[in-house]
């Protein structure tokens, strides 16, 4: 009996991971609740382990008494004096119960109860183990399939992969390896639930930390990710060293690393793109294989127009649109992609537009277009200056082309009081400054500073924090927004 239930609680402990004081206590409370449905519930009944005996001793407690009441809860001095020879009044003697005939009902208890501490000790066992590890990948074995749902062997513990967290067309059966993403991990009234997914950009993410020692060590980052599970993934790479290509670490020897992610994913193609702070260089790299001819960037609507030669078109798109669908998702940027002679048409309506404005001829349009002015409005809303600096004709005609746009769209004129005071307030954009270019205004506006008088009353700590300006950048930009207010005056 010793070496049977001691044997079989260091089993339990062994296979289960519970701890033994859990498992003792279990069987402590499975036996005294058998005792008291064989014995009664009035009774006064104890169970202890007895390591040296390798049982559960059930003893029954009375009270020794002058003259007994109760036989069940007392017992008379005379047969305690047998017991033991020192016992007086009111002392309570432990009398050894026999569990052999425990019956068939109370054993099925004790029986249900060591099943259901078990079972609740061991789903606290794997929810500690586990509840810290999402996000990691695990490797199992499929144990069943039921309503589409799959149910993993983890060794110790049991994951299931929903449906929906499963690659379309992928198939698996009874004894199959899988390899799963460990979405989330949920505690139950019942037991711990592990979520898996194969479907998550952070698999696709994490199997290439496993292969790529450059990313596992974080000389490599992989940036962002898109993925069309089964289908096609993007993911964007940068590099922390110079001297590291990140695409090149990524791919491997002759494609070895990129390869073990592909097998891994059952031949899901994966693009591997430089990532770049310059956006349209990003979206250039991200439509890849399609080469891109022209990138017209709105920052407000944070989109951009693509352009494309003609047999890129479909390249670009990509099957059901799949292609610059994941290179939107890859860099945040909403996508147009329009063919070369799409767009040579629409300027050339664009052009023809611009030319109904006194004074711009067919060169004047050409550049007014490529400078991103589209409508007779845009050239009405422009400044004089600005726009004759552009054009290459002067001060004086950029003014009268702008008065020209003006009456043409129907606006009145600002009077030069109107004028020199927007001047003097600061209220003008920021991109009529000196020096100020469409890239450097973006980075300006994302950044909170939006008008000319956001950058005069702006503290040079504050504009270096603008990604390319140093202190002398900023102090000079400020001496330029003083200089652009001081010509209202």
């Amino acid at each position: 009996m010793v070496q049977d239930l001691n044997y079989l609680i260091e089993q339990v402990v062994r296979d289960k991971g519970i701890d033994k004081k859990v498992i003792i206590e279990a069987l402590e409370d499975a036996l005294l609740k058998a005792s008291i449905r064989r014995f009664g519930p009035h009774r006064d009944i104890e169970a202890h382990y007895n390591e040296e005996l390798g049982e559960i001793e059930v003893f029954q407690f009375k009270t020794v008494a002058e003259e007994v009441e109760d036989p069940d809860l007392e017992i008379p001095l005379v047969e305690g004096k047998e017991m033991d020879p020192e016992a007086e009044i009111g002392d309570s003697l432990g009398i050894k119960l026999s569990i052999d005939d425990l019956g068939r009902i109370a054993a099925q208890t004790a029986k249900q109860v060591i099943v259901q501490r078990v079972r609740d000790a061991e789903g606290e066992t794997i929810y500690n183990e586990y509840k810290d590890r999402k996000g990691e990948v695990v490797t199992g074995f499929v144990q069943r399939v039921e309503r589409g749902n799959i149910y993993v062997n983890l060794g110790r513990a049991e994951a299931i992969l929903p449906n929906r967290e499963q690659v379309p067309r992928e198939v698996y059966k009874r004894g199959d390896r899988i390899r799963a993403y460990i979405l989330d991990v949920q505690k139950t009234s019942v037991d711990c639930q592990i979520y898996l997914s194969r479907t998550h950009p952070g698999f696709l993410v994490k199997l290439f930390e496993l292969e790529v020692p450059e990313i596992s060590e974080g000389i490599v980052q992989i940036v962002s990710t898109a993925r069309e599970p089964g289908e096609r993934s993007k993911i964007a790479v940068y590099s922390n060293d110079s001297d590291v290509d990140p695409v090149g670490a990524s791919v491997g020897m002759r494609g070895s690393r990129v390869q073990s992610v592909v097998q891994e994913l059952r031949g899901e193609k994966i693009d591997i793109i430089p990532w770049s702070n310059d956006p349209a260089k990003f979206v250039y790299s991200a439509l890849s294989p399609a080469k891109v001819s022209k990138v017209y960037i709105n920052n407000d609507e944070k989109s951009m127009e693509i352009v494309v030669a003609d047999d890129q078109l479909s390249l670009a798109i990509g099957r059901r649109g799949q292609n610059v669908r994941l290179a939107s998702r890859l860099t945040g940027w909403k996508l147009d992609i329009e063919s070369e002679s799409k767009m040579e048409k629409l300027s050339e309506e664009v052009i023809e537009r611009l030319k109904a404005i006194p004074g711009v001829g067919e060169i004047i349009a050409r550049v007014l277009y490529d400078e991103g002015f589209y409508t007779i409005e845009d050239v009405a809303e422009a400044n004089g200056e600005e726009l004759g600096r552009i054009c290459g004709v002067g001060e004086k005609k950029g003014e009268k082309i702008v008065e020209a746009a003006r009456d043409l769209a129907g606006i009145t004129s600002v009077s030069e009081e109107e004028r020199l005071e927007r001047v003097r307030r600061g209220d003008d954009l920021v991109e009529r400054l000196r020096g100020v270019g469409d890239k450097i205004a973006s980075l300006l506006q994302e950044a909170g500073y939006a008008s000319v008088r956001d950058i005069f009353q702006a503290d040079v700590g504050d504009l270096t924090k603008v990604p390319g300006f140093s202190r002398k950048k900023a102090e000079s930009l400020i001496q330029v927004a003083k200089e652009y207010i001081d010509q209202g005056e």
